[in-house]
């Protein structure tokens, strides 16, 4: 079985081109700003694209991008227990821009929140939501607590089932082409 590399962004930036970039982050976060040349396979597509991974794999090395390295961890976990070696970017491509280093964009493309962002904005209204209507009605005040429970859940696990259920909403989500080809080009 393969292990996790964790690598930081001046190891990489030295061998960027020795790496097939894999960023496992939305379509709409990618299209924010992604490393130079990655390909984005979202971390829910990753079962999907396991054979186009291995292939890739098979030709060279694996490094695998999201904004601060805990879904792209995920992701090395994933297909190390798919024996498919990777390496993971220390930081994500956050701490890869905060370094000055380039960072591209999808031409059009759509200015989507980071999934972090969007997570906070979304627990945070559902909390707020509670505590208002709680004053009317005693018993919404458990949204709040359920809210509460599951962030606190989301930091101990290393999971956010909110993340996962913001990820399908459609500025999230690949189109089926875009995949599709990412998917071919790894394949070859």
């Amino acid at each position: 079985m393969s292990t996790e590399v964790a690598l930081r962004p001046a190891e990489v930036a030295e061998q960027l081109g020795q790496y097939t970039v894999i960023d496992v982050r939305t379509p709409g976060e990618y299209a924010a700003g992604h490393l130079p040349g990655a390909h984005n396979v979202p971390l829910d597509a990753l079962p999907t694209a396991l054979p186009a991974l291995k292939a890739a794999a098979a030709r060279g090395r694996l490094l695998l991008v999201c904004a601060s390295g805990s879904r792209s961890a995920t992701a090395c976990a994933r297909l190390a227990a798919a024996d498919v070696p990777a390496a993971t970017l220390v930081g994500g491509t956050t701490a890869w821009a905060e370094q000055g280093r380039p960072v591209e964009r999808e031409a059009g493309g759509r200015a989507v929140w980071p999934m972090e962002r969007q997570v906070r904005l979304a627990a945070g209204s559902l909390v707020v939501a509670g505590l208002a209507l709680g004053t009317r009605f005693p018993r919404a005040r458990w949204l709040s607590a359920a809210i509460g429970g599951g962030l606190v859940f989301s930091a101990v696990s290393g999971t956010c089932g909110m993340a996962a259920v913001l990820g399908r909403l459609p500025h999230n989500r690949p189109r089926t082409g875009d995949l599709a080809a990412t998917l071919e080009a790894l394949a070859h």
